[in-house]
């Protein structure tokens, strides 16, 4: 049987895809065997009335291994 978890991330970059690869990349340096992940909200970071990032709040699911 597995079981899978969820961890919350928010995450930047130049594009909304990009800031979600981001959220990735960095969960994947100490998380193994992710399976998915989904982008509930997403904002920009606006300066001087342009659009400068985006920032993405990310779940990272992945299963936990047997012990």
């Amino acid at each position: 049987m597995a079981v899978a978890k969820s961890i919350e991330l928010i995450a930047e970059g130049n594009t909304i895809e990009e800031a979600t690869e981001n959220a990735v990349r960095e969960a994947a340096q100490t998380v193994d065997h992710i399976q998915e992940v989904y982008v509930d909200d997403y904002r920009a970071r606006v300066e001087n009335g342009e659009i400068q990032t985006y920032r993405v709040r990310a779940q990272v699911t992945f299963v936990l291994e047997d012990q």
